[in-house]
């Protein structure tokens, strides 16, 4: 895994000196999950509840984390999730909203939110990233959105998962098939027949031209 984050290094950004200061770190490793900070960068991002990977059940999942290929990896891992293990609290309106309200907080200001998806168990989505670092942003949605879902359920302890996973978006046809995985989730999933009627997606807020319109009920 080591080998790999240096290849990558390689392919990409070096942060300069003013960059780490503000918390930019390049290519480099958390645990299994190799990670991208940069600025002015779009990024494929997934993040989950705490126990959507169950212990009792970590004979199950945990080979899942050693597959050497980032996109096979991720593609069993988020296989995983869309299954729905764990508590799933995003199932509940009130929970899906508080995340959906704290990304939108952001958005247009701090980055720009090309899509997204809340599942059950898990959020996806598509965010530019600009002067603030990715990992910043995501400490800033866990923690706003643990304790007042916490508060709402009426519970103390741990929400979300640890880590996240992210995926440096490399062009536009990158994109475009990001953009698309992201909102066909929901009927992938098999949740619903059409992803544009799952509430909590912005795939039900955009025009026919697929452009947002964030006062959409």
């Amino acid at each position: 895994m080591s080998e790999l984050i240096e290849r990558k290094r390689d392919w990409h950004f070096t942060p300069n000196d003013k960059e780490i200061e503000r918390g930019f770190k390049g290519w480099h490793e958390r645990g299994y999950l190799p990670h991208f900070d940069a600025p002015n960068v779009t990024q494929l991002v997934t993040f989950n509840l705490v126990d959507s990977f169950p212990v009792k059940r970590r004979t199950e999942w945990e080979f899942l984390l050693k597959i050497e290929n980032d996109s096979e990896r991720r593609r069993t891992l988020e296989e995983w999730l869309d299954r729905g293990h764990g508590p799933c609290w995003l199932n509940q309106a009130a929970i899906a909203e508080v995340v959906e309200t704290e990304l939108l907080a952001g958005h247009n200001r701090d980055y720009q939110l090309q899509t997204w998806v809340i599942m059950p168990n898990h959020v996806h989505l598509v965010v530019d990233v600009r002067e603030t670092p990715l990992r910043q942003l995501i400490t800033i949605w866990k923690g706003r959105t643990a304790f007042k879902c916490n508060r709402l359920l009426g519970r103390r302890g741990s929400f979300w998962q640890e880590d996240y996973w992210d995926t440096f978006i490399r062009d536009a046809r990158h994109l475009g098939t990001s953009i698309r995985y992201v909102e066909s989730n929901p009927a992938k999933a098999r949740l619903v027949k059409d992803s544009a009627t799952w509430r909590w997606s912005s795939l039900r807020r955009k025009d026919r031209f697929g452009v947002l319109k964030l006062n959409a009920d």
